[in-house]
């Protein structure tokens, strides 16, 4: 992978977004009831606590569960819920171990199609629907991963010119667009909508 993102708004973790498949899979699994760069800022951080310059699937795989939770609750924790969000990444990487051989990027690298890309992001430990959608357009738009039919599994996270989740920042202003977008979405929803936020939060907060 070699890319420019601007997901987590910082320097170091952003670079590390743009060139390890595994933390780009990371990141998005914590993008939810956190702000989008707290969340993809959490591979960084956690890369940095395991004393390594990238992520490693098997390594992380096969830490100790406790141990590991400890890295995430470390102050600045890297996720609101540190101790159930390492479990998800833990269970992510097994999942990545035995299905790809700890090798994230083989998720897509030889996908024919984007329903197949979307079913196979789906099969990931903590990925629902929407997340898969999210996922599949984040690396159409911005990872050049484009197999056939790819906007239109990607659902209306897919359309071009849209500002409606990670899939579409490159930027604060983008950051921005997305941002008010999320909010009007609430708005509308009203105090009824706000109990079912566990699979729709999903993108910039």
């Amino acid at each position: 992978m070699d890319a420019t993102i601007h997901l987590a708004q910082q320097p170091e973790a952003d670079e590390l977004l743009g060139r390890s498949a595994l933390a780009a899979l990371v990141g998005m699994l914590l993008d939810q009831q956190v702000p989008m760069e707290w969340a993809f800022t959490g591979p960084y951080t956690l890369a940095q606590r395991l004393g390594t310059d990238d992520l490693d699937a098997g390594a992380i795989a096969a830490h100790d569960p406790e141990a590991f939770a400890d890295l995430l609750r470390r102050k600045p924790a890297v996720h609101r819920y540190p101790g159930s969000m390492a479990k998800r990444v833990q269970e992510l990487c097994r999942h990545l171990v035995e299905e790809y051989d700890g090798d994230a990027a083989a998720v897509w690298r030889d996908v024919d199609s984007g329903p197949e890309l979307l079913a196979r992001l789906r099969a990931l430990p903590g990925y629902g629907e929407q997340k898969a959608q999210i996922f599949l357009a984040l690396l159409g738009k911005q990872y050049g991963v484009r197999p056939r039919g790819w906007r239109e599994a990607a659902g209306v996270y897919g359309e071009e010119g849209a500002y409606r989740s990670a899939a579409d920042i490159t930027g604060p202003e983008s950051l921005a667009r997305v941002r008010a977008y999320k909010q009007e979405r609430k708005a509308a929803a009203g105090p009824s909508g706000s109990g079912k936020r566990s699979d729709r939060a999903k993108g910039a907060k």
